[in-house]
């Protein structure tokens, strides 16, 4: 399964339940390998420190769960232009993505208008990945992650 629109969808319907649509507020939805969605929002804090990523909780699910993550999409309000924006995953979440590998979509904002998305490898968006090289010029496997 890969990236589509009923993904899409479901980070911005988690958002509009979460948050009225006055707030700002985010989300963010990943697709499993067996076809199911997990959706998270990140944590609203004063301290800004402790504040995750909105995909964080979903990426928490799926390997608690030992399933494997195939697409993840996020998803913010524009309060200014009211409208939702497509997020690119953060440098943190592409590598929390790289335990899944290098063919995991994520929906990158197009150029000519951020609020649709189009689908690119995690290979495509970081074409420079330090891990092969500590795993023999390879993207490096779930187990090398964890040693």
């Amino acid at each position: 399964m890969t990236l589509d629109q009923t993904l899409v969808d479901a980070a911005v319907d988690l958002m509009n339940r979460r948050w009225p649509s006055e707030e700002p507020g985010g989300a963010a939805a990943v697709r499993l390998a067996d076809g199911g969605i997990l959706t998270s929002v990140g944590l609203d804090n004063m301290h800004g420190s402790v504040a995750l990523c909105q995909e964080t909780g979903a990426f928490i699910q799926a390997y608690t769960q030992n399933r494997t993550v195939t697409a993840s999409v996020c998803v913010c309000r524009d309060m200014e232009r009211a409208r939702v924006l497509i997020l690119p995953p953060c440098g943190i979440c592409q590598e929390r993505l790289a335990l899944w590998g290098p063919s995991v979509e994520v929906a990158v904002p197009r150029q000519d208008d951020p609020t649709r998305w189009e689908a690119r490898s995690l290979a495509e968006v970081n074409p420079y990945y330090w891990g092969p090289q500590f795993a023999d010029g390879q993207w490096p496997s779930q187990a090398q992650h964890s040693e």
